[in-house]
């Protein structure tokens, strides 16, 4: 717990600052309305979209290409350029073996930095529209995000990384000799700039299969910790930049609380739940400790829970131990992670989704007191809420949906690896992960498949852009109206009740929307190996 403790103290500190030097960027791009910020955001996201597409699919006749890399399929070209372009990373290759150097470098990693940059400027956006100052030009957002903000805090972070051992290099595969004799060719690559981005930027892409599990990418105890503050430093930092465009720098302090208050109850169940023996020692006559498998003891045994738990809490994906492993009430964290989906989230997003519980638990407070609802002295009607409600319906409908259709299809039954409720989990982590532009996965399926590709890039590119875009849309609604004087009736934003109503509607609702999937998954498999 003192890793964890200082891992969680260290990222809050620094959110601190690092928050107050995103707002000196952001916050002087002011006018314009909601309307021209997303046509400018979606003409972009196209053109990230095309470039990604247009270098993956002819890498094999660009430079960087020491290897000989070959070419790709058209579905796994759509569904990785679709999962970088949505800041989702999800993988259905390993980098080592399918990637050229080009394609890793002027594909992936410019979408990392790109993608992350789109969200910190929708969430400067909206909250610059909140404030009534305009919403402000999104290409100087963008550009702003990352050559001001990005660029830098990533160079430093791959600095670090070389010196714990991450390797920058642009030479070849290299032939080791075994203590066998047999000879093992051995990938690398210009690694630590690649992993820099993918952790800072909540994006979580691995440069090989592995991810953070594999030595080249995470060596030691040391670039562990470095990473992991890196997965949650800007996802924190975004709610303190909120908070200071808005002017309301103590609604941010609740909003802070009660997002580190979930994300401490969260660390503690996986590390609780993950004390117990894997499932696989059960009846066998063995010595019994926490659960080993699919663990890397490089880290220590605390590790692998704290990690998975800020990788699902952020929309980051990255991982450091196997997913599929854990025990069932521990993967059931991960799960309520990207099920809830605003545990600080991901970069600017993270925020945005949080945005989307307070103004449905503002709507329900106002209807059961019989006033008008309001959020920053803007009342909040029917017009915003059609817009909230559907943001906040699309990502379960996304994750339900497809894990239904997969569940009884064979395009899912047939790529599933272990029979039950665990099966089951596996489809329902995957489209899990799409919907929330995460990325991880239980890594149990043959999920490199064209119906697999197509699906959850569709689910990706859905969920990605519309709790962007109604949001915003909701923003510029309220935006336009007056601002009403405090009354003895107000719901103020900055106390404690307001905490109380925000983590009231993010448990409820969750489960509402989540509770017999989990039932059905993880709890299911849990209760039946209990009962052995």
């Amino acid at each position: 717990m003192i890793l964890v403790t200082i891992i969680i103290v260290v990222s809050a500190v620094l959110s601190w600052y690092l928050g107050q030097y995103m707002t000196y960027i952001l916050d002087n791009n002011t006018g314009g309305n909601w309307k021209s910020y997303l046509k400018q955001f979606a003409i972009f996201n196209v053109i990230m979209f095309a470039v990604g597409f247009a270098i993956l699919a002819s890498q094999q006749y660009l430079p960087l290409n020491p290897d000989g890399k070959g070419a790709l399929t058209f579905d796994l070209i759509f569904n990785t350029a679709a999962s970088f372009t949505t800041n989702t990373n999800l993988q259905h290759y390993s980098g080592e073996v399918s990637m050229s150097y080009f394609s890793q470098l002027f594909a992936l990693m410019w979408l990392q930095f790109v993608s992350a940059a789109t969200g910190i400027a929708a969430l400067a956006a909206l909250a610059r529209g909140l404030s009534g100052r305009g919403f402000g030009s999104f290409y100087k957002d963008m550009i702003s995000a990352a050559l001001y903000i990005l660029l830098p805090v990533a160079f430093l972070v791959a600095v670090l990384l070389i010196f714990t051992g991450v390797p920058m290099t642009f030479g070849g595969t290299v032939e080791a000799h075994t203590l066998e004799g047999a000879l093992q060719n051995i990938s690398r690559g210009p690694a630590a700039a690649f992993i820099a981005i993918k952790q800072l930027g909540s994006n979580g892409g691995g440069f090989f299969g592995p991810n953070s599990a594999h030595p080249f990418e995470n060596p030691n105890f040391w670039s562990n910790i470095i990473e992991s503050v890196s997965i949650i430093l800007i996802p924190m930092s975004c709610v303190w930049m909120f908070g200071r465009i808005t002017g309301k720098m103590r609604h941010a302090a609740v909003i802070f609380g009660v997002m580190l208050l979930l994300l401490v109850v969260k660390i503690s169940l996986a590390s609780y739940f993950e004390s117990a023996p894997t499932g696989a020692f059960a009846g066998l006559n063995i010595q019994k400790s926490v659960n080993l498998e699919g663990k890397e003891l490089r880290f220590g045994t605390s590790a692998a829970p704290l990690w998975a738990t800020l990788t699902t809490s952020t929309s980051n994906g990255s991982v450091n131990n196997m997913h599929d492993s854990l025990n069932p009430l521990t993967g059931l964290v991960p799960l309520t992670g990207m099920w809830l989906n605003e545990t600080f989230g991901g970069v600017g997003v993270g925020m945005i989704n949080m945005i989307i519980y307070i103004l449905t638990g503002v709507f329900i407070c106002g209807m059961m007191v019989g006033r008008t609802p309001e959020y920053l002295g803007r009342k909040v009607e029917t017009q915003e809420m059609k817009l909230v409600l559907l943001a906040l319906l699309v990502h379960p409908l996304c994750i339900l949906g497809g894990t239904a259709l997969f569940t009884v299809m064979p395009w899912g039954a047939e790529t599933v690896h272990n029979a039950g409720a665990h099966g089951f989990t596996e489809i329902l982590y995957e489209f899990t992960s799409a919907s929330a532009n995460n990325g991880s996965g239980f890594e149990g399926l043959g999920d490199n498949t064209p119906a697999w590709n197509i699906a959850t890039g569709i689910v990706m590119l859905v969920a990605r852009y519309a709790p962007i875009v109604l949001p915003l849309m909701a923003a510029g609604s309220l935006s336009a109206k007056k601002v009403s004087p405090d009354t003895s009736g107000t719901l103020h934003t900055d106390t404690m009740l307001f905490g109380a109503v925000i983590l009231g509607s993010i448990v409820f609702i969750g489960a509402l929307l989540f509770m017999p999937v989990a039932v059905l998954g993880p709890v299911s498999e849990h209760m039946a190996g209990a009962l052995k």
